[in-house]
């Protein structure tokens, strides 16, 4: 089984240092691979090996996520800074406010832990290169998860697609036997409408036999059965390798339309016509299976 669904979900994570990073993954369908990661401010520079991370693994679809970092107390606590210019700058103006109203002056160290942004606690590591090798390997862990569930998926959609593939082998089958019959049939019809029109016309006269060699010739549809027998080879080699098969496959039923159109128009026969509509209708019911497929 090689197919993947585009959809799924994984989450990993990884601990050192007493940092923690979580990252969540999701995917959903989309033609073009494209990926959307929220990460905390100070890692926002990552964002590309993020993006190069992921798609090695993962080639079609839209993937979003998130990366969390959290940050123990003591490793917090430990990152603390003092804006000195800050805390300079807020004790000269309480003072002379103090000073011009007549207050107490009792600010003391403690005070600073009041004074907005003068006492800061590095909650996520402001350097990326010292979380990096965590949020590799939590999004390594993520991306593997989520793989494995899209493949789980794609072993569902690869059991339908070849099941209606075969299907629409029978019917390619169905209309193969038809178009032999279909010169004779038009030379029945057309004799019966001369009769009624009361045209009496000998079978050998050159333009009746001109007319059957010329509808002939426009209802041969021989060409198209061995191109969709070709297509269908294709597709069961696609569903056997080991290769993104999604863009593959979504081409080949556009080739598979085309020519089935093609054998609908040509043939000019009931029998047939029935069978186009259904393999039309199997075929779309393929192409949507396939749209979700990586």
């Amino acid at each position: 089984m090689s197919l993947k669904s585009m959809t799924g979900c994984g989450r990993g994570e990884a601990l050192a240092g007493g940092i923690r990073v979580d990252v969540d993954l999701s995917s959903v369908n989309r033609k073009q691979f494209d990926v959307r990661v929220n990460l905390p401010r100070p890692l926002a520079t990552l964002e590309s090996r993020v993006s190069e991370v992921i798609h090695r693994k993962i080639s079609r679809g839209s993937v979003i996520g998130t990366v969390n970092v959290t940050v123990s107390d003591k490793v917090r606590l430990k990152g603390a800074t003092v804006d000195m210019e800050e805390a300079r700058a807020y004790v000269r103006a309480i003072r002379k406010a103090a000073a011009k109203l007549g207050l107490k002056d009792d600010l003391s160290a403690r005070s600073l832990l009041y004074l907005p942004d003068v006492v800061q606690v590095e909650r996520v590591p402001s350097d990326p290169e010292k979380v990096w090798f965590l949020v590799e390997k939590a999004l390594n862990k993520a991306v593997e998860r989520l793989v494995v569930m899209r493949s789980a998926e794609g072993k569902a959609l690869e059991k339908d697609i070849a099941g209606r593939l075969r299907k629409l082998e029978e019917l390619l089958s169905r209309i193969r036997r038809l178009a032999p019959g279909i010169p004779e049939k038009y030379r029945n019809v057309l004799r019966e409408r001369l009769d009624k029109a009361g045209i009496q016309i000998d079978s050998s006269d050159p333009q009746f036999t001109k007319e059957l060699v010329l509808f002939a010739d426009r209802s041969d549809i021989s060409e198209e059965i061995v191109r969709l027998e070709s297509h269908f080879k294709q597709a069961s080699e696609i569903l056997r390798s080991n290769q993104a098969a999604g863009r593959t496959l979504d081409f080949l039923c556009q080739e598979m339309f085309r020519e089935i159109n093609t054998i609908g128009s040509k043939a000019n026969d009931a029998a047939v016509s029935r069978c186009v509509v259904d393999f039309k209708a199997q075929l779309e019911c393929v192409r949507e299976q396939i749209q979700n497929v990586e």
